[in-house]
């Protein structure tokens, strides 16, 4: 996600266990996991490896029995320049940066800033974030890549920065337009050349844009519901736009999923708010984020394209004013690429949150289907979603796309997770039958599950959910069907939630990677801690995982499995003992190959930590973050979100001269080995 601007994780009051309070409890009565030392002995030791259970132990059947590959790369140092840094052997090549035409409608690039919002419209939108390749042929060398874009900055976005006056009142229609069409995603047809470079497809007929203005359609349970009534939409079946896509993911019908997180902040209400506005965390004072809002009423304004962003009662009815609109956000999205021109649909089945991630577990022929995601704020939840419908093979080959979104992520139960004290864990089903601490149950708080949805969080806390550190984004392991989630950080740790070996830092800003395994019941996993972030140099209670110069990390954030097995976990630093070292960056290891010294899998002694090797690292002041990789595994693509000063070339390697300076461009990067072999390996 974005660095934080503002503070989305004050809205969790409810008295729900914190993950710390569950892993005190869980370590003061076990002393060793399944497969190899526990965390209480990792303590104990001082500086350990990665560390968890033996998840072959419960495994979904997820692939091979070994995975296919091994890292045949060194581990390279931390950066702090201008450019991108990639192993020796490799190249990095940058591909579709923002403002860059996807059709004949925009003019080109100008690095003055005087591209207006029709250019914007039809151009690569800002602030890359998650991002996934689909194939048009067998050697993948021609397919489409969807790209998400989550915020935008103003100084860089505007010739001279945003009209905004010191309230926050916006003057300019143009530079409101232009910043709604910069969020949303980008298709673009992207084709591999002879020399080894790619290069976009200008004006492919399936070149196109999803704004912040979009019309999309509206499915499952609050589809026609009269919570989303506005004037634009009285039957309740369509929103419009998609706000701050950060985490993503793909469906195994071939359509991409692009998740909004931090949306509320878009929206104001400056008179009475409901409780699920005060949950997620609505602005209720002095401007939206970006004061859009602020137009509402001007002479230029098109079917109420501002004032749909005041979600103030002002009328008789929903039909007077816009207290819905908001209401249309906060949902993972389905678009599909193949398609042109064709809707993106919401799928509220999943729940409406600030979704971070959305990752379908392993598949297996007349089993539902499940898909993760997690709320991205201190403090909130791990949800996971079980379709009715359960998997038929064919309809991976499906020519209507859609159509199969309706079939798995329209109808099924959406569970929180409860992380137990024993190892284990529970799924609480957000359900009108779900049972609340109070011992009743949701339905005597919702009078339907659209209501549920509509306040997912809110739902959450009266089961009695376990309160996470920023869960982001989801990973399934292809050789065992272990699911691994980041946690971010949390800095709100102080003195009153005291320390336990699992998480043994007060102002815990490094994070962590949490996995776990399914049971045989939807609701049951066990569950356990696979890496701590740390500085190097950190003391006992800080580097729990022994890390070293050479993979060190803070605040890990984007996470994604090839299908050979190896784990590529991508950063968000937030912390100076860190970033002092190194740009965020991504590390890659093979979890499945990893065995101690008595050969149980899963585990990493002082010995062997180097398994974990880090592979990229971003420019200054960026956000390494998205994850997708060619069939033939000889192409990888990752955004870099927000540089600082960059980029000065085509070859993403290639340092900005010291003293000049660039308007900043987000751009998907291209990594490749000179050889044109396989990466990683």
């Amino acid at each position: 996600m974005s660095k934080e601007i503002f503070n989305p994780t004050r809205f969790n009051k409810s008295n729900n266990p914190t993950f710390d309070e569950v892993l005190d409890v869980r370590m003061s009565r076990r002393k060793i996991l399944k497969g190899g030392l526990g965390l209480s002995a990792m303590a104990t030791f001082g500086a350990f490896g990665l560390a968890g259970c033996n998840s072959s132990s419960s495994t979904n059947g997820g692939g091979a029995a070994a995975p296919s590959a091994s890292l045949n790369f060194n581990s390279i140092a931390g950066s702090k320049i201008d450019a991108v840094s990639v192993p020796e052997g490799y190249t990095a090549q940058v591909l579709a940066p923002w403002g860059q035409p996807i059709n004949a409608m925009a003019e080109a690039w100008k690095d003055d800033g005087t591209n207006d919002a029709v250019d914007q419209n039809n151009a690569m939108g800002m602030h890359h974030d998650g991002l996934h390749f689909f194939p048009l042929n067998d050697a993948g060398t021609d397919g489409l890549l969807a790209v998400n874009h989550e915020y935008i900055d103003q100084n860089a976005l505007h010739q001279n920065g945003s009209d905004r006056d010191d309230a926050g009142i916006r003057s300019s229609v143009d530079q409101v337009r232009k910043e709604i069409a910069a969020h949303g995603v980008s298709v673009i047809r992207i084709q591999l050349q002879e020399d080894g470079q790619w290069m976009m497809v200008e004006s492919d007929p399936l070149n196109r844009r999803y704004t912040g203005a979009t019309v999309m359609d509206i499915s499952g349970p609050l589809a026609n519901s009269s919570l989303l009534v506005t004037p634009f939409s009285p039957d309740g079946s369509q929103a419009r736009g998609t706000l701050n896509n950060c985490g993503n993911g793909y469906t195994p019908w071939g359509t991409y999923l692009t998740c909004e997180e931090n949306w509320p902040g878009y929206f104001i209400n400056l008179g009475t708010t409901t409780a699920e506005q005060d949950r997620i965390g609505l602005d209720t004072s002095g401007t939206a984020r970006y004061g859009w809002e602020t137009l509402a009423g001007h002479a230029d304004e098109r079917v109420d394209e501002f004032s749909r962003f005041n979600v103030t009662p002002s009328g008789a009815s929903a039909m007077d004013d816009y207290r819905n609109e908001a209401n249309g956000h906060g949902y993972i999205v389905e678009i599909d690429p193949y398609t042109a021109n064709s809707r993106a649909v919401k799928r509220t089945a999943l729940g409406r949150f600030r979704h971070e991630g959305c990752t379908f577990g392993t598949l297996e022929v007349g089993k539902p289907i499940v898909f993760y995601s997690g709320h991205d704020s201190r403090f909130e939840y791990m949800y996971k979603f079980v379709s009715t419908a359960v998997w038929d093979a064919a309809d991976a080959e499906a020519s209507d796309r859609l159509a199969m979104g309706d079939k798995y992520m329209d109808e099924g139960t959406l569970y929180v997770a409860k992380f137990d004290a024993d190892g284990v864990g529970h799924w609480l089903p957000l359900t009108l039958d779900g049972a609340t601490t109070d011992g009743g149950m949701l339905g005597d708080h919702f009078d339907s599950l659209a209501a549920i949805i509509l306040n997912t969080a809110g739902a959450a806390d009266m089961v009695g959910a376990t309160q996470m550190d920023r869960p982001e984004w989801c990973a399934v392991d292809p050789i065992t069907g272990s699911v691994y989630l980041t946690l971010t950080n949390n800095t709100r740790r102080d003195e009153t939630t005291g320390t336990n070996p699992a998480n043994p830092r007060l102002n815990n800003k490094f994070g962590h990677v949490i996995r776990w395994d399914e049971g045989e019941a939807a609701t049951d996993f066990t569950w356990d801690i696979f890496v701590f972030g740390s500085p190097a140099d950190g003391d006992e209670a800080t580097n729990l995982s022994g890390l070293s110069e050479f993979n060190q990390f803070a605040s890990p954030d984007g996470l994604a499995f090839d299908n050979r097995g190896i784990l590529w976990i991508q950063t968000d630093n937030g912390a100076d003992e860190v970033t002092s070292y190194t740009n965020d960056q991504m590390l890659a290891v093979v979890p499945s190959a990893i065995k101690d010294a008595d050969g149980n899998a899963d585990t990493i002694n002082s010995e062997n930590q180097g398994e974990l090797r880090r592979f990229f690292v971003g420019p200054n002041g960026c956000e390494v973050t998205g994850f997708t990789i060619s069939p033939d595994y000889t192409t990888m693509f990752v955004s870099i979100q927000h540089p600082g000063n960059w980029p000065y070339s085509n070859n993403a390697a290639e340092e900005t001269p010291v003293g000049m300076d660039l308007r900043p461009r987000a751009s998907v990067v291209a990594i490749r080995k000179a050889d044109g072999g396989e990466l990683g390996v």
